[in-house]
């Protein structure tokens, strides 16, 4: 029998995974492992892998990777550890075929693994752009080591294919978070006031901000100029996530939980889980920060997104997305708009909701029936010089 390897790192990938896991689980075709490492295996941020085990996913292997530490020397670290952990667990178990999602770090260093042992990679969310961060360069290396590929857009699967790989290798099938929201029975305002514990009946806003990794020692002054703008439109609660573990992540979680302290208007969680995140952007006036959420599954709510900075600039946007530069006075009038904008259509480049249905039949036709092969052509696009 085949055998299937997914692997989760962070809460946030976790939700966009969980309909692809289960419907993997439900083929008896291969046998599925669901190994879990990362951020979810640590206190600080949230320890989400109990949501994993609360939501009945057998979880295969638990691999510790994270090195404590807020700078690019603890990120290489983890790279490294996630290299080793992992050798050994592919050496081990042999799998048949690697999921991967996105563009984090350590999963480049989980890829490199992958490929010394030889264990073919299914990539999705490659082709995208999100060039004030350094996950830009790691999901373009990720999709080199690939030999399947699932792109959210359009757009996204032609550049796949500018990167030099086969067509007939790389699939558009939208995006898994748009699956969630259309798939997800969500809670009810009443119900989200109770699981998340906020005033989820006034007015609020949900902040996820994460570090632009591509500046070096923007983090505190960005954050800094977002606290500045929250604390001036004290009508609205801010219902705050924390960052992620990328260089800069703890200094910025630092601060928002030193900030928030005492403030009536403003909560701090580690981590909502998907289902309560998804029933909160759903109710709130706005997302804010510079999250992917914020490009994709916001605006298939109908829910506006502020967007601070660079950290998403070259992706795809709705037009219920208001960009703004990472200063107060730019965020409050980004906020200004978002909150007048009239509602929005539920206007969604990222797919029909089928995004795991449509990956799950091209596993069965390239891994079932024999067509999956390491070696690649690189595939060369004709081109002129005008």
């Amino acid at each position: 029998m085949k055998k299937i390897c997914v692997v989760t790192t962070t809460r946030a990938e976790y939700g966009l995974l969980y309909p692809l896991i289960q419907r993997l689980l439900d083929c008896r075709e291969w046998e599925t492992q669901v190994l879990v490492t990362g951020t979810h295996l640590e206190a600080e941020f949230g320890a989400t892998c109990q949501e994993i085990e609360r939501d009945k996913i057998p979880v295969f292997a638990k691999i510790p990777i994270l090195v404590p530490g807020d700078d690019a020397v603890a990120v290489s670290r983890t790279m490294a550890r996630a290299i080793e952990g992992f050798a050994v667990y592919f050496s081990q178990e042999r799998p048949d075929l690697l999921i991967l999602l996105g563009d984090r770090t350590e999963l480049l260093g989980i890829a490199a693994a992958a490929m010394n042992q030889q264990v073919p990679i299914a990539h999705i969310h490659g082709g995208e752009l999100t060039q004030g961060a350094v996950d830009d360069s790691v999901r373009h290396a990720i999709t080199k080591m690939s030999c399947l590929h699932f792109a959210s857009a359009e757009e996204y699967r032609r550049r796949i294919i500018q990167l030099g790989e086969e067509p007939e290798r790389v699939f558009c099938t939208g995006a898994l978070g748009v699956e969630n929201i259309l798939r997800q029975e969500l809670l009810t305002r009443e119900e989200l006031q109770g699981a998340a514990e906020f005033p989820a009946d006034r007015d609020y806003a949900v902040v996820t901000f994460h570090p632009v990794t591509r500046e070096e020692g923007t983090a505190l002054f960005q954050v800094q100029e977002l606290f500045a703008a929250m604390e001036q439109r004290k009508e609205l609660f801010y219902l705050i996530t924390k960052a992620n573990s990328d260089a800069g992540g703890r200094q910025i979680n630092a601060y928002m939980e030193q900030r928030s302290a005492g403030q009536s208007n403003m909560k701090v969680v580690p981590s909502l889980g998907m289902k309560r995140y998804l029933s909160a952007v759903k109710y709130a006036k706005f997302v804010l920060g510079n999250s992917s959420s914020g490009m994709i599954e916001a605006p298939a709510l109908g829910v506006p997104t502020v967007n601070i900075g660079d950290r998403q600039q070259g992706r795809l946007m709705a037009k219920s997305i208001v960009n703004c530069e990472p200063d107060c006075a730019a965020i409050l009038e980004a906020m200004d708009r978002a909150l007048h904008m009239s509602a929005a259509s539920g206007e969604n480049p990222y797919g029909d909701g089928t995004a795991s249905q449509q990956m799950v039949a091209v596993l069965r036709e390239w891994l079932l029936q024999g067509k999956l092969k390491l070696k690649k052509n690189f595939y060369d696009i004709i081109w002129s010089e005008k």
